[in-house]
């Protein structure tokens, strides 16, 4: 069995780590440099790190800010935002990213997803996904960090960015968003179930069984978080050991 895995997630702002509920009431929780150190000295198996506002600035990703993070880090690090065409993932790989995720400008140009798969490699590219899900079961895939609503559904646009080479699939969703209620973990399973590709769960997180959950009855293969972790309410080494515990394979 592959291990399962635990990643925080630093949302940049103006070149500081943010964090909110539901993707509005933002808060500067630290200085994203220093909090990817802790971080992997704590044991994480990878980082995430998305600037949250660069696609709806209609701006590029900071470089620098992320060649800083790469050279405190030695896990695999995955950046997203402003990425909207080969030269802006070259750009990233070349500054320390290991992989990049595309949100907003693949729902806008799909076949970027094949672009980048075909030039780059299928395990180079992450699709991440913001749905908000309505009392029908609905589930509406939006853009610009959940700011617009789009046409997608979240089944149908995961499936989609599978067959056209997505390496995994990073869904956030929206309802759980900062609530730390827990994770969507009916729709995590129904994608796993459809999917061959790896499952990141975001959104919700607020205690260890919350992982506990989404590893088992969600069927996710990572766990992403941000608040629980940048608030130091649950140290990586503590919810490793917890996980363990239960029988659920982690990197220790």
């Amino acid at each position: 069995m592959l291990a399962k895995r635990i990643i925080p997630c630093l949302d940049i702002k103006d070149g500081q780590t943010v964090k909110g509920v539901n993707f509005v009431n933002i808060q500067n929780v630290g200085d994203p440099v220093e909090l990817g150190a802790l971080y992997a000295e704590q044991g994480a198996d990878e980082l995430v790190f998305l600037d949250i506002t660069a696609t709806h600035e209609g701006r590029k990703t900071f470089k620098d800010l992320v060649r800083r993070i790469a050279r405190e880090i030695n896990i695999p690090f995955t950046v997203g935002g402003g990425i909207s065409e080969l030269s802006d993932a070259g750009a990233l790989l070349d500054a320390g990213a290991d992989k990049i995720s595309i949100n907003s400008s693949a729902v806008r140009n799909p076949a970027l997803i094949d672009e980048l798969a075909l030039h780059f490699g299928s395990q180079f590219v992450v699709l991440a996904i913001d749905a908000r899900g309505d009392d029908t079961g609905n589930w509406v895939v939006t853009v610009n960090g959940g700011r617009i609503p789009t046409e997608y559904e979240l089944f149908s646009w995961a499936k989609e960015g599978e067959n056209r080479g997505a390496g995994e699939i990073l869904f956030t969703s929206m309802n759980h968003d900062g609530t730390k209620n827990g994770f969507a973990c009916d729709e995590l399973a129904r994608l796993s179930e459809s999917l061959r590709i790896p499952i990141i769960a975001s959104g919700g997180a607020g205690t260890m069984a919350h992982f506990e959950e989404v590893f088992t009855k969600g069927k996710a293969d990572a766990g992403l978080a941000a608040s629980i972790f940048h608030f130091r309410e649950i140290a990586i080494p503590d919810l490793k050991h917890f996980l363990r515990e239960r029988n659920i394979v982690v990197r220790i």
